[in-house]
């Protein structure tokens, strides 16, 4: 433990020198935290979330609803809509500090002496892991908590508080968040592997946004419904996920290819 927290210590005061990363890191969680207070306000001040009935909404979503009077359904119903933002967030923001960790770094030339030393690949890869995973956690949560707030100040909390904080939220907050973020790493670990340039491996991994935000947008056209089941077996499919691609990314992770091949 003590190898992996000054390999992350080392890797935050590389990463953050770098304006971009830094930027990255900030403007997802203020963006995707302000974007379902505004549309609350914005809809609550209009009336449209009066307005709403049980036709506007997926079927089966009353069943998430109980014990919420119409207006707090219509409130949850908004917000439901962008809990997958908060899902985006941990799975996106890595991306940009892993590929920067180990692509950006055959530019400043500061990898080569790293893989040099004696360190297990292991060890090396899980300290840059944590240096790209607990930043993106720790904004996750920190926007997720913003959210919470100001959609009390909002609404006045009631029953629209009771369902943020429900199990399907909280799994998805605080066990999938992480899992996304960690698998993120590793795709960005194997792409890194193989590229050159930072900015054609940051592209590359942001693919793997895509599927989460297939869901966000089958969840917008309603044609699906995000439910506690289908939240708990992601966040099984994720276990299982992410053990495969930490064991392929410590595989195609080769130190000596990458010491030779990189000139």
């Amino acid at each position: 433990m003590k190898k992996l927290w000054i390999i992350t210590r080392k890797e935050w005061a590389e990463i953050f020198k770098n304006r971009f990363v830094l930027f990255t890191v900030a403007f997802l969680p203020i963006i995707f935290t302000a974007l379902p207070l505004i549309t609350l306000a914005t809809m609550g001040e209009s009336g449209e979330i009066e307005g709403l009935n049980t036709a506007d909404m997926p079927a089966r979503f009353e069943e998430m609803c109980v014990g919420m009077t119409g207006s707090e359904c219509g409130q949850y119903f908004i917000v439901s809509q962008f809990m997958l933002l908060f899902m985006v967030m941990p799975l996106a923001i890595p991306v940009t500090i892993a590929t920067y960790s180990i692509v950006g770094e055959k530019t400043t030339r500061t990898l080569e002496p790293l893989l040099a030393t004696p360190i297990s690949t292991l060890a090396l890869l899980g300290g840059k892991a944590l240096a790209a995973v607990l930043p993106a956690i720790l904004v996750t949560w920190l926007g997720f908590g913003v959210f919470l707030v100001g959609a009390v100040i909002i609404t006045g909390g009631g029953g629209l508080l009771t369902g943020i904080l429900n199990t399907l939220w909280l799994i998805a907050i605080f066990v999938v968040g992480p899992l996304l973020a960690l698998a993120s790493v590793n795709v960005a670990v194997m792409v890194s592997s193989r590229a050159n340039d930072p900015r054609v491996a940051e592209q590359l991994t942001m693919l793997v946004i895509l599927p989460l935000l297939g869901l966000f947008f089958g969840q917008v056209t309603g044609l699906i419904l995000i439910n506690q089941q289908i939240i708990i077996w992601m966040a099984i499919g994720m276990v299982v996920l992410d053990a495969g691609l930490l064991l392929l990314a410590t595989q195609i992770f080769e130190r000596e290819a990458i010491l030779t091949r990189w000139k």
